[in-house]
């Protein structure tokens, strides 16, 4: 029976190309997925074995973008995987001697510029921007508490006032005429 053990939780964020290797071998990785996500936010990958793993963590591994919804024309189909060595992670199922892992990627156009379509690459540059108005982006769980409201602040640097994401609310009572006629 194949032994079917958990991989230690791993903290990748600051890893090396050489961190990443080291973390494959001791864990018996035999596949690896180069993840991505589409312009409608699906998310997409490749599977590479892992004879293949120097050539991708260096982001040589290509696929047709044409093939993607949304992403570009026949003409200008090949994209590059830029993998995101922070992102790998180990999935906890299957047969412990042969894992399967993942590593979140950037799309690269063929001459390494980041692609302009790349859900990632928009938010990255949206959060670059909103710092330089002096925003700070902020995540929340999806559990928030009955008070809890996601707010985008802005830093004491650019301004003292804090703002908040605008409230859902509901519509004022209505008020019912009423007839003094009868």
């Amino acid at each position: 029976m194949p032994h079917r053990s958990r991989p230690a939780a791993l903290h990748t964020a600051g890893a090396s190309k050489k961190d990443i290797l080291e973390l494959v071998r001791a864990n018996n990785v035999r596949f690896l997925r180069l993840q991505f996500t589409d312009i409608l936010g699906i998310n997409k990958n490749v599977e590479i074995p892992v004879s293949q793993i120097d050539h991708a963590l260096e982001g040589q591994v290509t696929f047709d973008g044409s093939s993607i919804e949304g992403f570009v024309r026949i003409e200008e189909s090949d994209m590059l995987l830029a993998p995101d060595f922070g992102t790998f992670r180990i999935f906890p199922w299957g047969n412990g001697a042969e894992r399967v892992a993942r590593i979140i990627c950037d799309i690269r156009t063929p001459d390494g510029e980041p692609f302009a379509g790349d859900p990632r690459g928009v938010l990255a540059r949206q959060i670059a921007h909103a710092k330089k108005l002096g925003y700070t982006m902020q995540a929340f769980s999806s559990k928030w508490g009955s008070r809890s409201r996601p707010r985008t602040t802005r830093s004491r640097t650019a301004s003292t006032r804090s703002t908040s994401a605008p409230r859902m609310r509901s519509p004022p009572p209505t008020t019912s005429r009423r007839s003094d006629s009868w």
